[in-house]
Order: structure tokens, then sequence, then C-alpha cells
């Protein structure tokens, strides 16, 4: 026999998942009668290592075969912690660590515990939406394309479904100079179809002024690129959206700019003396130069991307607390929040800053950050992160859950690990974190979900620009996505579009993954079928806002539970070859699913439902 805890379990620990400062936690713990303990110990430690304090378990009384230990404590201040159990019996005493559960902490096999600010709030506009994320250049144009002023030199493709240049220079540089010239009216132009996806908040890949295509080479962070448009043309982007209840964040890229930009100016395009150009620049102190001007500290050694003094005070000011900095400049344009790029490489006091100027000038505004894992107890170089109970961000990328789902549809997991990860993000996260994650399957750093459910070819980008999936790929592929998509917006959070996945798009990572969007050649069934899960998400609150619980998670076979304010809808997923017996109820929607008799439903091999009991 075990002794049994299990900290995702309310009859093991009270409240699930994270605390505020004074909240009371209750943990029971189920020893074997055999073991003879007379007291149990809950020892808790800070991050750090330091010793914060001893939380004593004693004997509640006895349960079959086994002695029931329960106590409670509380932690007065925020942080993130760690925890293990000392067992004492009459000969002595053992510890007790975390065994068979999955983590990526540092700390070792001990159990997390995260205090939150009690006065911690997310929008309520955030939790559960559905979110569709736009490449400006690549979505679509209206009108003509303004091109004075656009940094040279560029290309502009002829035709719209043209494929996207991927050849370097003879000096082996991919300058991602060439434009569709997708604009703000083209945007707005489509915004009944984003509205028909379900869509509550767009989210736009860089607007400013850049060289690059992709746009996280600012060059002018407080004018849109030329080849987008006006800022009014920005306002009625945004405007068309508001009408159709659909929020708009913008991409914040603080960590660097473009070296060909107002504040570096290492071409000499714009006016004035930038970085490079003066050592009495105005613009000097944002940038680490080794030996000025050629050697400079650069994002990931890119010389066209000289990396930000995050914490210089003019920086600071210019980007987020004087009255007309950049983030105040987009919020009263329109705009609802911001995706903080890279946000590992923005130190905590600058997210900090710009978290309380976002709220200051828009309470209700997201600031979402990039975090590839789990982000309530991320190291990045160092230093372990606070965006959580320092109250920095509203949300992250998940993702984990990409990962999981794609492992679990290609058969690298039978649904176990899953099931850890959905809830391992659930109990390490804010509860009103947890409903805001972006729950993506694809970006513009990944390579197309309808491609990475089939194929992980990571050759040339001549050979990924002549290769492409065979029939037979499709059609798995294609079977594949209804169930990946299914499981992305029936769990907990925000589902996420990367634009064109909802078309049927496939495509390498970058430059392929960033084609143009394939108007008049999209998937319709696959369409359809995203039309009616962001539908049915906006319908039912126990998806956007519910608990989870699962009841079935191994043999290729998911089942869970959302439920919220009294009503409980159940998810299945059959991923076997098998057909699978499952409870009738209200079917809210099926595929592969037979209704044998009144009480007896079948759930086909790759077959997925979601019944209201």
């Amino acid at each position: 026999m075990r002794i049994l805890y299990d900290s995702k379990q309310l009859k093991h620990k009270t409240p699930f998942g994270t605390l505020t400062p004074g909240q009371v936690c209750t943990m029971t713990m189920y020893v074997p009668s055999t073991v003879g303990a007379t007291m149990v110990s809950c020892i808790i430690n800070r991050e750090n290592g330091h010793h914060q304090r001893n939380a004593d378990l004693p004997f509640k009384e006895k349960q079959g075969p086994y002695d029931v230990f329960q106590g409670s404590f509380e932690l007065y201040d925020p942080g993130l912690f760690f925890y293990y159990f000392y067992i004492s019996h009459n000969l002595g005493g053992f510890r007790l660590f975390k065994q068979g559960d999955q983590t990526n902490m540092e700390a070792g096999d001990m159990w997390q515990l995260s205090c939150i600010p009690g006065d911690f709030r997310t929008p309520d506009w955030a939790k559960g939406a559905v979110i569709y994320q736009i490449f400006p250049d690549r979505f679509n144009r209206a009108g003509s394309v303004d091109l004075t002023g656009k940094l040279e030199p560029y290309t502009v493709h002829k035709y719209w479904h043209e494929d996207v240049q991927w050849k370097p220079t003879p000096e082996g540089i991919v300058l991602n100079n060439d434009f569709y010239g997708g604009n703000f009216k083209g945007i707005t132009a489509e915004m009944d179809y984003i509205a028909s996806l379900g869509t509550t908040i767009l989210y736009l890949n860089p607007i400013s002024k850049s060289f690059s295509n992709h746009r996280y080479d600012t060059g002018d962070y407080k004018v849109p690129d030329p080849m987008l448009g006006t800022v009014e043309d920005f306002r009625e982007l945004c405007d068309a959206a508001h009408e159709r209840g659909i929020k708009v964040i913008l991409d914040g890229v603080y960590s660097h700019t473009g070296s060909d930009s107002l504040y570096f100016n290492k071409n000499g395009t714009f006016p004035g003396p930038g970085a490079y150009q003066s050592p009495d620049s105005p613009f000097r102190n944002w940038y680490t130069f080794y030996q000025w001007p050629g050697n400079y500290h650069s994002w990931w050694n890119f010389d066209t991307l000289p990396t930000i003094n995050k914490m210089d005070p003019d920086f600071i000011k210019f980007i987020i607390t004087d009255e007309d900095s950049v983030v105040a400049h987009w919020l009263k344009l329109g705009a609802d929040g911001f995706r903080l790029d890279v946000a590992d490489e923005l130190p905590d006091e600058f997210l900090k800053l710009l978290y309380d100027r976002v709220k200051q000038l828009k309470p209700d505004a997201l600031v979402l950050g990039e975090v590839w894992e789990d982000a309530s107890n991320k190291k990045a170089y160092g230093r372990r992160r606070t965006y959580f109970t320092n109250a920095e961000l509203d949300s992250v990328m998940n993702y984990p859950y990409r990962t999981a789902i794609l492992n679990f549809m290609r058969g690298f997991d039978s649904g176990a690990k899953l099931k850890e990860t959905v809830m391992s993000i659930a109990e390490n996260y804010p509860p009103q974190v947890v409903a805001c994650n972006m729950n993506l399957l694809g970006t513009h750093d990944t390579p197309r979900i309808l491609t990475a459910l089939v194929d992980d070819f990571d050759g040339s980008r001549e050979e990924k620009a002549k290769r492409r999936l065979s029939r037979n790929q499709l059609e798995v592929a294609h079977e594949r996505l209804l169930m990946a998509s299914f499981l992305q917006y029936t769990l907990p959070g925000s589902p996420s579009i990367y634009y064109a996945d909802e078309a049927g798009m496939e495509g390498y990572k970058d430059p392929f993954n960033r084609r143009p969007y394939p108007w008049g050649r999209e998937d319709r069934d696959l369409l359809e079928h995203y039309k009616r899960l962001g539908q049915l998400r906006k319908s039912c609150a126990c998806l956007r806002l519910g608990d989870i619980q699962f009841f079935e998670a191994g043999d290729k076979h998911l089942g869970y539970s959302r439920s919220y304010a009294g009503r409980t809808v159940k998810v299945f997923a059959n991923r076997s070859g098998d057909p699978w017996d499952i409870p009738t109820g209200r079917i809210l929607l099926g595929y592969n699913l037979q209704i044998v008799a009144p009480d007896h439903l079948t759930l086909g091999p790759r077959g997925f439902c979601i019944i209201e009991d």
C-alpha cells in the first residue's frame, strides 16, 4: 500500500491550485496504518530554497487501512513555493517527495505552490475568448497600396497566390523583403468573415513601420507601416472589430529594434542621428556597443536586430510612462492590449511597469506574453520569473497544450500525458490566467498545423519550397486536425487560429508558414468545422469558463467534463481504431457518433463529441 496524496484532488488539497495571501489551505494525507505514523509535517520552502515554514498535519481519524492526517496553513505574501512532507513515526521518520508526476522544475521532486496577489484580475472579455491571429501582409489586400516612405529595398508580388520568396542573397542573407500588400483595409473588409469564426479577439503581428515583411525589426514605433495604411485606417479597423464584439491586440516588440530605424539608423534612412551614427544620439543608451559603432549587442546575433537596454530610463519613458508613450499611443487609437514578443527577454521590472501603465490607461486591457514553457516556474537567463506572483501578465501563449495535442494526435501519447499537461497548467497557473491562456496549434513561429500533424521534415529551404503533402498525407492530416481543433476548443483557455489554418493551409517553418490566405481555394469542410466550433464556444459558458475534470485519459481515449454555474458538458475523443460506448445525453456536437438506442451512444474510430448531462 502507498501513501496517498494528490495535490490535484480536492480531497487531498483545498483549494485547488494557487493561493492568495491569507487564504487557508487544507491538506489531507492518507498513510497506511502499517507505517505507524505519529505526525505529518509539510515543509514549505521559497523558490530560492530558503525555508519558509512547517505546517503540521496531525492525526485526524482512521479510515479502513489508512490513518488520515489533516492540517491547514496560510501564506502571507506572494511568491513561488515548493513543498515536501516529513512523516514521523516512533522509530524516527522519512521525507516524502513527488513520484510519477512530470515537471520541468529545477527544485527537484517537490510539489509547487504559487501565492499570487489577492487583487490580481484578468479581463473578463479575454476569458474563454476565440482568438484570430493575422500576419498583416498576408491576410487580405483592399484598394491600392501606398509605397510612399516604404523602407527599401523591397519587392511586391504581382499575383496574390504567388509563392513566398525564400532564396537568400548571393551573400547568404535572407532579407524577408517580399510583400503581398495585405493591409488594414483588407482586414476591415473581411471583418464579417473573421467574426463568422466566433472570433472575439483579433491579434495582429507587428504593424509599425519596418523594413521586413514580418515587421519585428521596428523602424518607428508610433507610425504604421505605409503599406498597411494610415492611422485613420487603423482606427477604422478597430471600430469595425469593436462593432462586432471583437477586441484588437497588437504585437509589442520591446526587446530589440531594427538596425534600419529612427533609433539606431544604421543605414541613415531616418533624419537625425541614431545611436549608430553618433555617440551623442538621444538613443545612444538604448543600445550596448562593445566597440562603437560596428560591434554591438544584437538579438540572437542578427545584426539587423540591435538589442535594447530595457531598463534604460529614456526607453522606459518612451515605451511606457510618457503621456504619449508607445503603449498609450496605440491604446488611444483603439487597441485593447498587447501580446509581448519574447517576454522572457523583458525584465520582470519592465513587465511590471508596462502592465501597471496599461491597466492605468485602460483597466480592462489585456497583456499577453510569449512564453514557450510553463510560465509559472519559468527560469530565463538564470532568473526565476514572476509573471503571475508579481501580476505582470494576464495570459501567455500556451505552447505546452500544442505539444500535448500534437503528441496525442500523432500517437506518441495514449492520453495520459495530455491529461497531465492540462492539469499541471490548471494547478500551476492562477485560474484567471488559465481562462485567458492563448491555446494555439499554429503561429508564425511554427509549421502550419496541417503539416505538423503528419510531417516532421526539416530539410533545406529549397527542399521545403518544393515539398507538399501527398494526397494520403492530406487526408490523414485533415482528419487529425478535426480532432486536434476540437480538443483545442474544448479545453480551458482561449483557442487561437493562425490565419488560414481554418482554410487548410499547409507549410513548414518561416517563410513557408507565412503564405498569403488562399482566398477562393479554401478547404470548405474544414472551414465550416471551425465555424461550428467557434459558434458553439460562444454559446456554451461551460467551454469558456468551466473547470475541468478528466474521467478518461488512456488507451487512446480522452474524456473530461467542463462545469460552470450548475451546468456540465462532457467531452469525448476516440483516437483508437475501435468504437467506444459512451453515456447518452443532449448532443451539442458530434463526429463519427452513432445513436444506437435512447440510452446508448457509440463513438466511432477517430470520433469526438460534446454531450450535456
